[in-house]
């Protein structure tokens, strides 16, 4: 037969299984076909009927062919718009090491910190970088973008208020306007008052509780806000400001003046605009706010062997030990954009970085004297980068000329505003200046700029010119050629391990395979090089792309249309949340604030009803796992008069199709409320059945876990959400780019489409899928987790399953019994990375339980040898349980097992060397050496180090 038609498909990439592999699963599952066993796990009734509308999938190259040509329509002009975006200069080492490299975009958040140590280095020297440019004792590894970190800020104050009495929060009418719009959002479940005032005593009232700023201010200026800070503070008012990381290299820190909480974004730092994100944002603080900081904090503590360690502190995932009552509903962060501009700090080095920063200023000086020249008037006196000159009716003019020159200026009723970035060269003022010129009838020839440069005076005031040092320690002066850096990158890159080295079984979080095709075009400049806010015009590229992944995910999930702007999952709920909220109020029903949420739920789901105003009343479940629906209907009908809506995962985190999905649904609706469904286990719908077919009313999808965006060491991630046609109105708008209608919610992040240039990676799976792909992958994830159920299930209790004992995509493992004999999960867990393996979830849904979910993307083999590495664990117990080996001295309570401990003269120990080390034969040939022993959790939240300590003074601690 002729193969002149033969196209490979990326499904079969994609799909870990050969399909000889297939068929060897089904027997070992008894059942004769794919479809027998969707049968026996997903409910006939909520079976979708007919395959997805889709286009046809393409190949990889056609795909790249067709993305390009996507690219091509976008117009990627010189940027001057700033507002909290500039344009950068990306070392290729990092770009090539980190950015491009799947040895750090593959990895998971970490939680498991022997095996994560070059992450959390390079996690720790952002929170170095943060709190050394800020003045500040304490920063967090990163936020998901200025504006939702200013909104953190301003809820962290707020609750840590003296005066309980207090509501307002006095804001800066020059700030940037995105970070108002998402303040305002986040204000009004709390009855916080935003209060937008000029800056200065007389503005501190009683009511007050903390006041915000913009360092340098939104229009550029440069202000002195010591006295005021200090007035504040004599009112028991605290100070929190949005500082430009970049200029803080020349600016006085706002620490040093007093200022409360610095946040802001470190997207100066090397990361690109990329239309709005990812990049990472900042938060800094005094150490007396350790215990209320958002988000992760990195800590330095010691393993077993009393050597240098490092783990996430505090705050990790404290939304599930809380629920509703957390301060945060933060669950992932920009972990990776913040590694990147670590790295650019550590290769710049503090004098590299001050270097940036003064040909930014200077250029800034150059480009006012030269257009002042011009007769044009510049209304800011002090400035670091910004610009404003005033043009009055030759607006038009200018700026048609601008564009025919493909220059982006900001404007602002007849202010043209001009932001300096370290792209900017000598030459690009001299084409600013020939458009200023040509205005005024003038030429170019007629500035000497040249002549200008050694008469520049400065545009910072004395007063506010930094003198204080900052990234002295040695790791910032270290790694400046090349060579270093390449060698410094890769020593971290080698602690950790991603899904280079193996599967990463995560229950509830999704570690699928990140194709290559689908991350190539983030790193064109066509899409990095993009300002948010550039005219729509030069943006049709990118709103091809957005406006078919709309489309395409509103056919996956049933819905009338989706939102891009959540940046997370957590935040996709929040924004739901919000939806909801504000349609219940159109319906004049404003006083539903009853949400029920069953008791086995992510811990993200009550805190972010909490942030969302809504009190939370929480629904049974039975011993099977399920909702227990009598409970539900009895609480939906006793709240019937105030019910907002239901939080409800799908499958549900237990792993399973529950079959009254579609009653519980009803039961809502039937008493007043929406159905919010958490798509976290989206992975086990797609193609099958969809939130809309069920009966929600809203969903918000982990692009990161079902549509292949790599989790990034703990971030970025974008959780969009889709609505049925009832809740479009009302979906999220933008202050500076209209995105939604008049009736939709204020905004909640800082760009109109939030992290956008990610969105080309769920936009390649699905185009390079299609219908028959995507649906082939969920009916495969189903097969790879009832392989791992039905292998496993004779060595570890599973604890539930579906009305034929079948589970979804995902299953839960029970080790409480093994607590009889000293044995606790996280032994298991240290243990696994003996094995080379990652832990499944540990500890959630259930305490005491490993939550695995092994995606379509492994093989069989692969699944077999994470198989096989719990079976030999599960030996190792059972010769603990039968007195065979010590209950204190066993490869378990010691895991996990460094190379320098195996190597050392002195073994002591009850087992050999090699079952310490080798204790399967998979291992001699490809072993991954954790680079730490077991860390000590309770030593570092003792003692709390969240900057690069020096060698003295970590022994001091």
């Amino acid at each position: 037969m002729s193969n002149v038609y033969y196209q490979e498909k990326f499904q079969d990439r994609h799909n870990g299984p050969r399909a000889a592999q297939v068929e060897e699963m089904l027997g070992f599952l008894g059942v004769g076909s794919l479809e027998e066993l969707i049968e026996q796990t997903v409910p006939a009734q909520i079976r979708s009927k007919k395959a997805l509308n889709l286009p046809d999938a393409l190949g990889e190259v056609a795909y790249l062919e067709k993305v390009a040509q996507i690219a091509e329509k976008n117009k990627v002009f010189k940027s001057y718009i700033g507002q909290g975006y500039y344009d950068v200069i990306l070392p290729g080492v990092i770009q090539r090491n980190v950015f491009e490299n799947p040895g750090w975009y593959t990895q998971y958040t970490p939680y498991q910190a022997e095996i994560a140590q070059g992450r959390l280095q390079a996690l720790l020297n952002f929170q170095t970088v943060v709190s050394d440019f800020t003045g500040l004792e304490i920063a967090n590894a990163s936020l998901l973008d200025e504006a939702t970190a200013a909104a953190e800020g301003m809820f962290m104050l707020y609750s840590a208020r003296k005066n309980k009495d207090a509501n307002t929060f006095l804001v800066s009418p020059n700030v940037y306007p995105q970070t108002l719009d998402v303040l305002q959002t986040r204000a009004v479940p709390f009855g916080v008052e935003i209060r937008i005032a000029d800056i200065n005593e007389a503005n501190l009232s009683e009511d007050v509780f903390a006041a915000f700023i913009q360092y340098p201010a939104a229009d550029g200026t440069v202000t002195d806000y010591k006295n005021f800070t200090a007035a504040a503070h004599a009112k028991n008012i605290t100070v929190c400001v949005a500082a430009d990381l970049m200029s803080l290299a020349l600016l006085t820190a706002p620490g040093e003046w007093g200022a409360d909480v610095v946040v802001g974004n470190s997207q100066r730092f090397g990361v690109p605009m990329g239309f709005g994100g990812p990049h990472a944002a900042f938060f800094a603080t005094k150490d007396a706010y350790k215990r209320n900081i958002p988000g992760r904090i990195i800590g330095v503590t010691s393993d077993a062997n009393g050597g240098y360690a490092l783990r996430m502190a505090l705050q990790t995932r404290e939304q599930h030990i809380r629920r509703d009552k957390a301060s945060s509903n933060i669950c992932t962060a920009q972990a990776l954009l913040a590694i990147m501009a670590s790295f650019y700090a550590v290769y710049h080095g503090p004098q590299g970085i001050k270097n940036i920063a003064s040909r930014i200023n200077d250029l800034a000086k150059l480009t006012d004297k030269a257009i002042q020249s011009l007769g044009y008037e510049q209304l800011n006196s002090t400035y670091f980068d910004t610009l404003r000159f005033n043009v009055g009716n030759e607006v038009d003019g200018l700026k048609s000329e601008a564009l025919n020159h493909e220059l982006n200026f900001y404007y602002d009723q007849g202010i043209v505003g001009i932001s300096i970035d370290e792209t900017t060269t000598f030459a690009d003022v001299q084409t600013i200046v020939k458009v200023f010129a040509k205005v005024k009838g003038k030429h170019q020839s007629d500035v000497e700029l040249e002549s200008l440069v050694d008469s520049l005076s400065s545009s910072i005031p004395s007063d506010l010119e930094r003198t204080s040092s900052y990234l002295t320690h040695p790791i910032f002066n270290s790694y400046h050629s090349e060579h270093e850096m390449l060698r410094y990158i890769k020593s971290l890159e080698a602690k950790d391990l991603s899904l280079c080295h193996s599967m990463i079984p995560l229950g509830s979080c999704t570690m699928k395979l990140n194709a290559t095709t689908e991350m190539v075009p983030v790193t064109w400049a066509r899409f990095g090089g993009l300002h948010p806010f550039a005219p729509a015009d030069q943006t049709s590229g990118y709103m091809q792309l957005i406006n078919e992944l709309d489309e395409w995910l509103s056919e996956i999930t049933g819905f009338a249309k989706m939102s891009f702007q959540s940046n997370s999952g957590a935040q996709g709920e929040y924004a739901g949340l919000m939806v909801i909220r504000a349609y219940h109020e159109s319906r004049g029903e404003a006083h539903r604030n009853i949400c029920l949420i069953p008791a086995s739920a992510h811990g993200t789901n009550p805190a972010s009803a909490s942030m969302a105003g809504l009190k939370v009343v929480v629904v049974k479940t039975d011993e099977r796992g399920n909702i227990d629906v009598e409970d539900l209907k009895a609480k939906a009908i006793e709240h019937a008069a105030n019910l907002n809506s239901l939080m409800v995962t799908y499958p549900s985190t237990h792993g399973v199709f529950e079959e009254t999905i579609i009653e519980i649904c009803n039961i809502i609706h039937e008493n007043g409320g929406q159905v919010y469904m958490d798509g976290a286990n989206m992975n086990a719908q797609v193609g099958l059945t969809s939130p809309g077919l069920i009966g929600a009313d809203v969903c918000h999808l982990n692009l990161h876990k079902t549509f292949c965006i790599p989790h990034g060491g703990g971030g970025p991630g974008m959780g969009p959400i889709g609505v049925a046609a009832h809740l479009v109105p009302f979906l999220p708008n933008h202050k500076v780019v209209e995105v939604s209608g008049p009736e939709g919610i204020s905004a909640v992040s800082a760009a109109p489409f939030g992290s956008a240039s990610i969105l080309l990676i769920s936009h390649g799976y699905i185009a390079m899928m299609g219908s028959e792909g995507l649906t082939t992958a969920t009916k495969t994830a189903i097969l790879n987790a009832n392989y791992i159920k039905a292998r496993l299930e004779s060595h570890y209790p599973v604890l539930y399953a579906g009305a034929n004992g079948r589970c979804a995509h995902e299953m839960i493992l029970d080790c409480r019994g093994f607590k009889n004999v000293g044995i606790e999960v996280a032994d298991i867990a240290k243990r696994l990375m003996d094995y080379g393996f990652h832990a499944p979830t540990v500890s959630f849904p259930v305490a005491g339980t490993l939550m695995v979910e092994p995606t379509e993307s492994e093989s069989k083999p692969e699944l077999d040898r994470f198989c096989d590495a719990l079976i030999a664990i599960r030996q190792e117990i059972a010769a603990v349980e039968a007195g065979e080996v010590d209950q204190t001295d066993n490869v378990l309570k010691n895991a996990p097992h460094t190379a320098a401990v195996v190597i050392d003269d002195e073994w002591n120990r009850s087992y050999s060397r090699q079952i310490a080390a080798y204790p399967l034969p998979y291992l001699k040939a490809n072993k991954f050496w954790p680079s730490v022993g077991r860390v000590n959790e309770s030593q570092g939240d003792r003692t709390l180090i969240c900057s690069c300590p020096s060698i003295e003074e970590y022994a001091e601690a």
